[in-house]
């Protein structure tokens, strides 16, 4: 049995004419009987009664009518289905992303994939560090990597989207908040709060390569996971911090984020699995240049 029998049999109940029913599928009438005859022979059953002047369906014919057209429509449904997931517009994707990137580019992007790629399932895990992500790429608990650079994993592709800006967050009424900006090396007596360091932290260690490179060992007193707890404890009075630009966006009272002199930067860039061909991570993946553009 093919899938054609079964539209040829549906073709002849809805019609309930073999002459129609030819017509409809764009056939003769001969063969067509010859292969509703076959499709009985093969399931030991009489699907139709046949008169002179139509058709009419046996009590066996109206069962397998139904569940006949059940199959015609899944086939179809998955058709369309598979036909949009190797256009990119069906899938699944899960999104990790650095703090910082998690308060700027996240929301726009997330809001963008569900406009433009509405039946790509997204789901996004914040506030992670980029050794988090990478090693989460690896296992497959993440398809896309919003992260800092440099990335050592040879198994993963990785593409620089942009370059951010270090300022420094401090404390509403420090003695820095009132300045428009601050040189690196007015910081070398403040308590420094910090990204975790032990290699998990790409800006941990930017932040003790920029102190070192201005003359300064900075006086560490907190480190943290989580970019939103650093700028809590900043809020708090606990330290100060350099962090991307884009954490000004994080709006917790109490803070002040005030530009550095010079031109120190820290990168953002996407990463994914270098095997991962999925059209639809390629579609996301364009989504994301085009906000960052």
């Amino acid at each position: 049995m093919e899938l054609r029998h079964l539209r040829y049999f549906v073709a002849v109940a809805e019609e309930r004419h073999f002459g129609r029913a030819a017509a409809r599928l764009h056939m003769a009438q001969p063969p067509l009987s010859q292969q509703i005859r076959q499709l009985e022979s093969e399931l030991g059953l009489q699907l139709l009664r046949r008169t002179t002047r139509r058709v009419e369906l046996t009590p066996a014919g109206e069962s397998y009518l139904v569940r006949a057209r059940q199959i015609i429509a899944a086939v179809s449904s998955a058709t369309g289905e598979a036909q949009r997931v190797a256009a990119g517009l069906q899938g699944r994707l899960v999104i990790g992303c650095v703090g910082s990137a998690t308060y700027s580019l996240l929301p726009q992007l997330v809001r963008t994939l569900r406009e433009e790629l509405p039946d790509v399932e997204v789901a996004v895990q914040g506030e992670m560090l980029a050794p988090d992500q990478a090693q989460a790429l690896a296992d497959g608990r993440i398809d896309l990597g919003l992260l800092r650079p440099p990335v050592e994993d040879e198994s993963l592709r990785v593409e620089v989207l942009r370059a951010d800006p270090l300022i420094v967050a401090v404390p509403d009424g420090h003695r820095l908040a009132g300045r428009r900006r601050v040189r690196l090396e007015e910081l070398a007596d403040e308590d420094f709060v910090v990204h975790a360091g032990g290699g998990r932290s790409v800006m941990h260690d930017t932040v003790l390569a920029r102190c070192r490179e201005a003359g300064f060992e900075p006086r560490v007193r907190h480190e943290v996971a989580e970019t939103s707890t650093l700028v809590t404890f900043v809020a708090a009075g606990l330290g100060i911090a350099i962090v991307p630009a884009p954490v000004a966006e994080l709006l917790i009272p109490g803070v002040s984020y005030r530009a550095l002199t010079g031109s120190a930067t820290v990168e953002l860039a996407a990463a994914t699995r270098a095997d991962d061909e999925a059209p639809h991570l390629e579609r996301a993946l364009a989504v994301v240049k085009g906000l960052i553009q």
